[in-house]
């Protein structure tokens, strides 16, 4: 299996990319917020109230922006609205669009669902390239293109990436006898998902009793299909996800892993999921930065410094978001002015100090708050650097507007179904059943 694998990835033209999966939106909403999508907006004390529609922590209140911007702009209020979990705050936002009504002045569009806004509510939405201030050149380019229609219009400008990398127990990696130091741990599976598994045999062969090498199967086929520039959709559209082989050949290897008892029977992001990290059940997670809050969320007091960060084997993107300006909304030049300050270089390097979302601004990446970067968990280890070169290697990928459904049912209806006894190939015929099912609905 192992040399069809090696052979069907070399044939595919490999590149960084913008991942997404069902835990995706898992890893991107943490606060509670106050259940709404409606926000009042107008006059307020004489000032003009910008509304802004989120879900999740996105962290902008929390880094003091809101109140930066409203001491910069006395004669402005910001008043955000936040739905706790992204899967009920888009579908009431595609509602909204739709009718093209009740949309507040500011929406967030999470990276799984850009493709669909993008390609079927364009219209309703401002042309963000076109707003005073705003310099495409400031953006990457492939985080750009995510948001740009067809005919050029950009209709969301981008606020973080995810970069990814892989995260791992240094104390775990030594007990089983493998490199410590990021440099040389990310040698071991430079260039390869494949030798990541190799690891990861070397890893159980010695593995601290109880414990397994990744966290979930999940989380491996999201990382790996998170570095090929096509994966379920071709670029006219197409859906190619069961002959693309780069997928089957993604699917293969997680089956792989599972098969050798590599990854864990976990489903990301759920309780169970978060009470491995509590216990020290693993050593190595797919990781972009945002992860390290997820790992912070869960772990013991203890495991603080004990954890690091290392280069992936291929560079890839998992997560993002954009801020979108609706033509419908009350206070449209303000929210648009709003939008280009909150997303320029300087804020967003802010907030990654802060939330650990990481800048899709490149100019970011030579900020203090980025080059300095270091985390809890992983103690005194600089990290901008190391997710700022996975950025900039990332180029466009072809983003369809069912990848959601389609990445969830080869995770959570197929590659997990190893580690609980099917073979892959029987894992594989579920997941394709589960994902015609749902995209024929």
């Amino acid at each position: 299996m192992r040399a069809r694998i090696r052979t069907a990835r070399k044939a595919m033209v490999v590149a960084a990319v913008a991942s997404l999966g069902a835990g995706l939106l898992a890893g991107c909403a943490d606060d509670g917020g106050n259940g709404g999508s409606d926000s009042s907006d107008g006059d307020s004390g004489g000032k003009t109230t910008i509304s802004v529609g989120l879900f999740g922590t996105m962290g902008f209140k929390e880094a003091g922006l809101y109140a930066e911007y409203e001491k910069l702009n006395p004669k402005i209020k910001i008043e955000q609205n936040v739905v706790e979990r992204n899967e009920n705050y888009y579908p009431a936002l595609l509602n909204h669009l739709t009718t093209n009504s009740g949309l507040l002045d500011v929406q967030a569009v999470e990276v799984a669902n850009i493709a669909e806004v993008t390609a079927t509510q364009a219209d309703k939405l401002e042309d963000m390239s076109k707003a005073p201030g705003v310099d495409k050149s400031k953006w990457l380019p492939w985080k750009w293109q995510q948001a740009t229609t067809k005919d050029g219009k950009t209709i969301g400008l981008g606020t973080d990436v995810g970069p990814m990398a892989i995260c791992y127990r240094t104390d775990l990696f030594k007990q089983a006898g493998l490199p410590t130091d990021p440099a040389e741990v990310g040698k071991l599976w430079a260039g390869d998902w494949a030798k990541l598994v190799d690891v990861g045999e070397r890893y159980k062969s010695k593995a601290p009793k109880g414990t397994f090498f990744m966290d979930s199967p999940g989380g491996l086929i999201n990382a790996i299909l998170g570095s090929e520039k096509e994966k379920f959709y071709d670029s006219s559209s197409e859906v190619i996800y069961k002959t693309n082989p780069a997928v089957k050949a993604a699917f293969d290897l997680t089956a792989e892993a599972a098969e050798k008892g590599l990854v864990q029977s976990q489903t990301q992001f759920q309780p169970s999921w978060n009470s491995t990290i509590a216990n020290n059940k693993f050593a190595a997670i797919a990781c972009p930065p945002w992860m390290l809050g997820t790992i912070k969320g869960n772990a013991k007091p203890d495991a603080a410094g004990k954890w690091a960060v290392a280069v992936a084997p291929k560079g890839g993107n998992w997560g993002g978001t954009f801020l979108t300006v609706p033509k419908s909304g009350k206070n449209v030049k303000e929210a648009q002015k709003f939008v280009t300050w909150l997303t320029a270089p300087e804020q967003q390097a802010k907030l990654f100090k802060v939330q650990a979302s990481f800048p899709s601004a490149p100019s970011a990446y030579t900020m203090p708050e980025v080059t300095g970067a270091t985390n809890e968990m992983t103690g005194d280890q600089k990290i901008g650097p190391i997710f700022a070169e996975a950025a900039k290697a990332a180029p466009v990928q072809v983003i369809g507007p069912k990848d959601q459904i389609i990445m969830q049912g080869l995770s959570d209806n197929g590659v997990i179904l190893v580690t609980k006894g099917k073979s892959a190939r029987d894992a594989w015929e579920s997941a394709i059943k589960t994902i015609d099912n749902k995209l024929d609905q």
